[in-house]
C-alpha cells in the first residue's frame, strides 16, 4: 500500500486529507501538536481498514522530523509527503508595524523551515518510490497583497518558491504547490475572528488534492477552483 506523512493532521485539511487517503487504502503516518485531537483522528482513519502511526509533536524540532520519517519507512516508505502544518504569526492577524518578529520567526520555521526539514528527511524514501510526490499547502496570501496577512504570506510564498526549487532539483518527484482557498478551519478562524462569513468546509475541497494524485500533472502552483472544476 502507498504511505503518506501527513502534517496538521489533527483537523482541519489535515484531517479531511487522511480520511480520502485512508479511503483509497493508503497507509498514514500523522502528526500534530494535539495528543488528543490527533488520536481521536487516528482512530477515525484506522476504522477505515488502514494501517495509521499518529505521532504529536512540533515539526519544528528535528528529533519529531525524523521520527515521522522513520514510522513511514517501517510501514514501507513514503510516497507522499504533505507539509499542511502552519503557524499565523499572530493570531488574530495585525498590520506589519505591529507584527510580533517572533510571531514572523515562529510562521517562518513552521511554515517553511520545517518543511524543507521534513523534506531533507523524506527523500531518500521519496526517491525510492515510484511515484513520490510532495504537496506544499500554500494560501491565496502568498501571491497576492492583503492587509494583515503579510508575515504569513510572506512565509507561504517563500514556501512555493522552494517547492519550485525543489521541483527542478528533483524532476524524478511531482511537487505541488496548492492553495487551497479559504476554508472553515480554526486556523482561518484565529486569523480573521470577526470574519463570520461561511466558507467551504476542508473535505470540499479534497477532491482537488486527489485529482492530483490521479493525473499527476507536472510540477507547478495549483489553485483549488481549478482542481475542483477537473475533479467534478
Amino acid at each position: 500500500m502507498p504511505v503518506a506523512i501527513i502534517t496538521g493532521a489533527s483537523k482541519g485539511l489535515g484531517r479531511a486529507l487522511a480520511l480520502a487517503l485512508a479511503g483509497r487504502g493508503w497507509d498514514l503516518v500523522l502528526d500534530a501538536r494535539g495528543a488528543k485531537a490527533l488520536a481521536e483522528t487516528a482512530e477515525a482513519v484506522s476504522a477505515r481498514g488502514t494501517r495509521v502511526s499518529a505521532l504529536p509533536g512540533d515539526v519544528t524540532d528535528a528529533g519529531h522530523r525524523a521520527e515521522l520519517v522513520a514510522a513511514a519507512w517501517r510501514l514501507g516508505g513514503v510516497d507522499l509527503l504533505v507539509h499542511n502544518a502552519s503557524a499565523l504569526g499572530a493570531e488574530p492577524l495585525v498590520r506589519l508595524e505591529e507584527l510580533p518578529l517572533d510571531g514572523l520567526r515562529r510562521a517562518l520555521e513552521v511554515n517553511l523551515v520545517a518543511g524543507l526539514g521534513l523534506v531533507q528527511e523524506a527523500l531518500p524514501l521519496l526517491r525510492a518510490s515510484r511515484s513520490g510526490a510532495v504537496v506544499a499547502v500554500s494560501s491565496d496570501a502568498a501571491a497576492e497583497a492583503y492587509e494583515t496577512w503579510g508575515g504569513y504570506g510572506a512565509s507561504k510564498a517563500a514556501l512555493d518558491h522552494l517547492a519550485a526549487v525543489l521541483a527542478v532539483e528533483e524532476p524524478g518527484l511531482r511537487v505541488w504547490a496548492v492553495d487551497p482557498g479559504d476554508m472553515a478551519t480554526d486556523l482561518y478562524a484565529a486569523a480573521v475572528p470577526e470574519d463570520r462569513e461561511p466558507r467551504p468546509e476542508p473535505a470540499d475541497v479534497v477532491p482537488g488534492f486527489l485529482r492530483l494524485l490521479d493525473e499527476r500533472p507536472v510540477s507547478g502552483r495549483y489553485g483549488a477552483p481549478a482542481l475542483l472544476d477537473g475533479a467534478r
